[in-house]
């Protein structure tokens, strides 16, 4: 069963995403700056100072992705003709007048489920305890689910590397070539 919600309703939950979007460009300038006080107290010269650059280029990566992302939602929402279709479900009703419906899933198979054919779906790799977060948006629905890494990176880093230089993944291994001279 279908029905069209005003014009109210679909603004609201555009306001909401965009609200949840500044409060995270918020956090990540206040992490860019707790990162650049760290860095100065570090030193340039230690190895940890690099990796420290890399994550300040990755956040403001993110800051310039969720930038975009809110300009393209806000430019969404101006262009709205003011009815949004939602498909109700008995089980889960996607729209509540105080915000978005989020599902958190502790199952992997829930999760699948919930969020086949998403309308958008965003990851987030945690190098440092290998696991990942997914966040799937469908039908005004934002689902969830926060699990660890199936495959090892380097499982991940051979498939890649087949691909993008034409090499059957049996022809690469991991470790180093290197040519040693016999005396």
């Amino acid at each position: 069963m279908s029905t069209k919600p005003p014009k109210d309703d679909a603004l609201e939950a555009l306001d909401f995403i965009i609200n949840v979007l500044r409060e995270h460009e918020k956090d990540l300038d206040r992490l860019i700056s707790e990162l650049g006080k760290i860095t100065e107290k570090l030193g340039e010269a230690s190895e940890l100072s690099c990796r420290i650059e890399n994550i300040e280029k990755r956040i403001a990566n993110l800051q310039d992705g969720f930038s975009k992302l809110t300009s393209y939602i806000s430019r969404l929402g101006e262009s709205q003709t003011g009815t949004v279709q939602l498909q109700e479900r008995e089980t889960c009703p996607s729209l509540t007048r105080r915000g978005m419906l989020v599902l958190r899933c502790k199952n992997w198979e829930d999760f699948q489920a919930l969020a086949h054919q998403a309308q958008m779906v965003f990851f987030l790799y945690k190098e440092m305890d290998k696991s990942f977060q997914l966040n799937a948006f469908k039908e005004n629905q934002v689902i969830t689910y926060r699990g660890e890494l199936p495959i090892s990176a380097t499982i991940i880093f051979k498939t890649w590397l087949s691909r993008q230089l034409d090499i059957p993944e049996a022809k690469i291994f991991e470790g180093l070539l290197s040519v040693e001279w016999l005396m």
